[in-house]
């Protein structure tokens, strides 16, 4: 794995340089091979041709021997036909000659005078089955003995009369391969001279081939580095002998021109859609608000007796409601007049809990359950903004359950945690598939039937703003839990 990724970090130059020299010694190291290889098959060729000569010279010796013999043709009598003679060819054609039996018996031997009662090899049996069945009536088999090849030569010897065999004949030839291992040694020696000389050579043309190849090369991919979107880039100017060069410099000049056009239409393209997101975002931060002033209205008018004693505080309470509401609808209005970012951050110092559980009044649905481990949690931090956050997440949670679901609970929870503000918002509907968990905050992506999709987009920042974090865990049919940490920051 090392020696791949070094070798891609290497640069067009370096790789042709190398791959020349690698193409050098490939082919120095194939000849070479091949020729060892050539020298080998001529060497085995060469004794199975000289094997063959003597084996017809020295059986034209012999069948002399059989036409001047007084003895009859018959096996019985070749040690006594061949007993002064037998010496005298081995001696003319520098071969051993041994001669046996139909059965593979030794009869008589040139290495070396019979002992009485000495028992001689046999022939083996299936050497005497290949002898019979070969077209020639011949076989021949490479052993090795001593360090030494020796290539063994069986045939029939006939009668010459009645052209019918009386005996075996088998001629060890040992191969002396000293002339052709001084042959490819020398071969060698020249050769690896003539290769050094030529890897020499080769090193230097790599090198300037190389580098009048990647010259122009380099050139382009200079400008392609400096080449840039948003600048006005220059043309490559250009001529070289390469038409392959050409080309790429004639392409480069057309990208160019091509690129400035696509810019143009990029960055009308960018202002339109810029655009159309502020128009987004802007309606969706006006639409925010109106939910919770909705719902504000609709509370006070269910909730509403002219004789409850504690009239005018609830009262006060919804007008504080709307009133936020409002500023927040005219903080966004201002905003986009402006052409500016949305409401910027007033940081105040307040009570989490407090603005939690204020913010929760406005909802209706009886199944919205708040708790809290301690009565304050004070910070600083935007009010409007944190009602946003809290608007947000029950509305999701509200319209993630199935209004035919019987059982519905949604659940509020505010702690502190390592000087963390922890607010959770639990629910228990239809949850968020696995395949979703990466998106549920990018941008238009929702789950809902309706809406944009910018919702948790925009808490997300917020909570970012603030060096916070929004996380969540989920399961389908099982419910959602989102779960909000902010620091609590020094007053």
């Amino acid at each position: 794995m090392n020696t791949l990724f070094s070798v891609k970090q290497l640069s067009l130059r370096v790789r042709i340089f190398l791959a020349m020299i690698l193409i050098t010694l490939i082919s120095s190291i194939l000849i070479a091979s091949v020729s060892i290889i050539q020298f080998g098959i001529e060497s085995q060729e060469y004794h199975q041709e000289r094997l063959q000569r003597k084996e017809n010279q020295i059986k034209e010796h012999i069948i002399y021997i059989l036409s001047k013999t007084p003895h009859p043709l018959i096996t019985l009598n070749i040690p006594a036909i061949f007993r002064d003679r037998i010496l005298e060819i081995s001696d003319i054609h520098n071969l051993e000659i041994n001669f046996y039996d139909l059965s593979g018996r030794l009869l008589i031997s040139s290495n070396a005078p019979q002992i009485k009662g000495q028992i001689a090899p046999l022939i083996p049996q299936n050497i005497l089955d290949k002898i019979k069945l070969s077209d020639e009536k011949r076989f021949v088999t490479l052993t090795e003995r001593e360090g030494d090849k020796y290539r063994s030569s069986y045939s029939y010897l006939m009668d010459y009369i009645e052209k019918k065999p009386i005996g075996i004949i088998k001629l060890p030839y040992k191969e002396d391969d000293s002339f052709y291992k001084n042959e490819l040694q020398n071969f060698l020696s020249v050769f690896g001279l003539v290769y050094f000389t030529m890897f020499i050579i080769s090193i230097f043309l790599a090198y300037y081939l190389s580098r009048f190849i990647t010259k122009s090369l380099k050139m382009i991919s200079d400008k392609l580095t400096e080449t840039s979107l948003t600048e006005k880039n220059k043309k490559i100017e250009l001529v070289s002998n390469s038409y392959e060069i050409d080309r790429l410099v004639k392409s480069y000049n057309k990208m160019i021109d091509e690129l400035e056009e696509s810019a143009n239409k990029l960055a009308q393209s960018e202002r339109e859609e810029a655009w159309r997101e502020m128009a987004k975002q802007v309606a969706h931060e006006i639409k925010n608000p109106l939910t919770p002033m909705r719902l504000t209205v609709q509370s006070f008018q269910r909730k509403f007796d002219p004789n409850d004693e504690n009239i005018n505080q609830k009262l006060d309470d919804y007008s504080k409601t709307l009133i936020q509401q409002i500023d927040t609808m005219s903080a966004v209005a201002s905003a986009f007049s402006n052409f500016a970012s949305m409401p910027a951050q007033q940081n105040e110092t307040l009570n989490v809990v407090e603005v939690v559980h204020l913010t929760l009044d406005i909802f209706n649905e009886d199944y919205i359950e708040f708790t809290s481990d301690s009565k304050e949690i004070i910070t600083k931090i935007d009010r409007t903004q944190l009602i946003r956050i809290i608007t947000n997440l029950v509305k999701n949670a509200i319209q993630s359950i199935p209004e035919e679901q019987d059982e519905k609970s949604i659940k509020v929870i505010v702690k502190m945690e390592n000087n963390n503000a922890i607010i959770s918002v639990s629910d228990n509907g239809k949850g968020i598939a696995v395949e979703d968990f990466e998106r549920i905050f990018e941008p238009k992506f929702t789950t809902k039937s309706s809406g944009m999709g910018l919702g948790l987009g925009i808490i997300k920042n917020i909570i970012e703003n603030y060096q916070g974090t929004i996380t969540f865990e989920s399961k389908i049919n099982k419910g959602t839990t989102f779960i909000v940490s902010l620091p609590i920051l020094n007053q």
